[in-house]
């Protein structure tokens, strides 16, 4: 994360608590959907550098490091999406920003490989009674799927605008 990302600035430039825990969470997140098989003695690194931050950061990371894996060809089973969602005022909302998730309310990250239907990651800040916790994690997973939706879109744009630009 930059120094300027937040409202506080940071004095370590890295190795800090939180950005040892986002690496660690892409890290397991990305080793869910790629087929490393496929690719034997390669490595693969991500690099994710935040510039602004305002709530939702390992669902972004998550996010944006998928979409730059796929439009590289990296082989994954599936692209994987992560969103969060939490519960502030008795009303459960998806994809807190900073004032929400500052505010004290549980919240969920859920990471999903959509077309199988897998959770990759699942993080909860705080406790919530069952029901609740299950409407709250169902709309993060709602949120996933239409995240990887939004990426598919991107992906199939992309691909038709090179197909065009080779025809040329």
């Amino acid at each position: 994360m930059a120094n300027f990302s937040t409202g506080d600035r940071k004095r370590k430039p890295k190795g800090d608590r939180r950005s040892t825990e986002i690496s660690l969470v892409i890290r397991q997140t990305m080793e869910a959907c790629i087929m490393r098989h496929l690719m034997p003695r390669s490595q693969i690194d991500i690099y994710v550098q935040v510039l602004q931050a305002d709530g939702g950061t390992r669902s972004a990371c998550i996010n944006v490091a998928t979409l730059a894996l796929a439009d590289a060809g990296i082989p994954m089973c599936d692209l994987v999406t992560s969103c969060s969602s939490g519960y502030l005022n008795s009303t459960p909302l998806l994809d807190l920003n900073y004032v929400e998730d500052s505010a004290g309310g549980p919240d969920v990250t859920v990471g999903l490989l959509p077309k199988l239907d897998k959770v990759t990651l699942l993080q909860m800040d705080a406790k919530l009674p069952i029901d609740i916790f299950e409407n709250v994690r169902q709309l993060a997973v709602e949120g996933c799927k239409a995240v990887a939706n939004y990426i598919r879109e991107i992906l199939q744009e992309n691909t038709k605008q090179l197909e065009y630009r080779r025809g040329q």
